[in-house]
């Protein structure tokens, strides 16, 4: 099998979800015969969207979750707040998922 249709067949099983992102670029590592360290020190220096999250400073009612949320994901600020007060109407379990946004999301510097 030449190294082309290795990498399309790896390619193949991404797509379907048998490999998951972090398998398959293991394999392509693999393959291309890089040390498969190197490839799991890159996954880990690059942060996550939850890495990266943080409560506003500026944008805020209580707590500057939302004005975080708003700022990350390009839905403003107020809509965040609309669904959080709806689902608090609603079930109580905006409030829940605020409180522990609010308790583990840090305050940006």
């Amino acid at each position: 099998m030449s190294l082309s249709e290795e990498l399309e067949r790896l390619q193949q099983l991404r797509a379907q979800g048998a490999l998951s992102e972090a398998e398959f670029q293991q394999a392509k590592a693999r393959v291309l015969g890089e040390p498969s360290g190197a490839t799991h020190q890159a996954l880990a220096e690059e942060p996550t969207f939850l890495h990266r999250l943080k409560r506003s400073r500026t944008d805020r009612v209580f707590g500057g979750v939302c004005g975080g949320l708003g700022a990350h994901t390009g839905v403003p600020a107020w809509a965040w707040r609309a669904l959080f007060f709806l689902t608090a109407l609603s079930l109580g379990f905006g409030v829940i998922a605020y409180l522990a946004l609010w308790l583990f999301i840090p305050l940006e510097s």
